[in-house]
């Protein structure tokens, strides 16, 4: 009974003591599986890394910049106009004119006007396709009265001159706009507008500013000082002026008439009749 008790007990420890004998190994192998298991993990992380899509960054739209507007005066008018057209050209350089002005060419209306100007040039240079040969620029009449003058051009109106290199006559259009109603967009409207819709400014005309008679024989500035000169004058300086001249011809002409002959006056007096002589019954 007591052999049968410790057989049964020697049966049970053999198991116990060939797991205490193999535990260490298997502890190590559990542990090198891990260390293997970590190190595949963490080789995977860049592959993972590879399949992230990095977005693009798309590229950013042109910036359009409004064109330039350039102020014309009596001594530059004519070189800025010319300046970008070059000497082979032969489409025409547009400038794109605003004649402008404040209170005493324009009475305070043309604010309205320059800001619409100032508006369309964005627009403008906005257009599709894009016109690289059109310039803008304007004229104040308050500040070049003599230009104006000179042009004989009036507040309120856009003028298109189409111009290349000389001796070549320049086209040159006219339109006039409302200053009370104006916007940018009817700039751009009649910019792009046929030139049937403009007025037509012939270059053999008298104020032609490039071609006309005037300006090919030098005359057009002098006449521009002189219209000026007579617009400097108050209104009743000239209406004292031309009553003093009317009254200094009338008085000639009523002197003239006073003495002038009368009737009769100046005429050889009639010879007295002559007597019957002595003796005479008739006398």
């Amino acid at each position: 009974m007591r052999f049968s008790t410790a057989t049964a007990a020697l049966a049970a420890l053999g198991p116990l003591s060939a797991a205490a004998a193999e535990s260490p190994f298997e502890q190590y192998k559990a542990k090198f599986q891990n260390f293997l298991s970590s190190f595949s993990g963490s080789a995977g992380i860049p592959e993972a890394a590879d399949n992230v899509q990095v977005p693009i960054p798309k590229p950013k739209s042109k910036t359009v910049e409004p064109k330039k507007i350039d102020t014309l005066t009596l001594a530059n008018w004519k070189d800025t106009l010319y300046a970008p057209v070059h000497a082979e050209a032969t489409i025409p350089e547009e400038w794109l004119v605003l004649i402008t002005g404040g209170n005493k060419t324009c009475f305070g209306r043309c604010d309205k006007l320059d800001t619409a100007f100032s508006q369309s040039a964005l627009k403008l240079a906005s257009l599709k396709p894009t016109p690289d040969n059109l310039h803008l620029a304007s004229v104040n009449c308050d500040d070049e009265p003599v230009l104006c003058n000179s042009w004989s051009a009036s507040t309120g109106v856009i003028w298109l001159f189409e111009i290349l290199p000389a001796p070549t006559e320049t086209g040159l259009y006219v339109k006039r706009l409302n200053t009370t109603t104006v916007t940018s967009q009817d700039i751009v409207d009649a910019y792009v507008a046929p030139k049937e819709e403009w007025t037509k400014v012939e270059s053999d005309s008298y104020f032609h500013p490039i071609d006309g008679f005037f300006a090919k024989n030098g005359l057009a500035v002098p006449l521009g000082w002189f219209f000026w000169g007579l617009n400097a004058v108050p209104s009743w300086v000239m209406m004292l002026g031309v009553s003093f001249v009317s009254r200094s011809m009338m008085n000639k002409r009523v002197e003239g008439m006073a003495g002038g002959p009368r009737a009769g006056a100046g005429a050889p007096a009639a010879a007295a009749p002559r007597g019957a002589a002595p003796g005479d019954a008739r006398s």
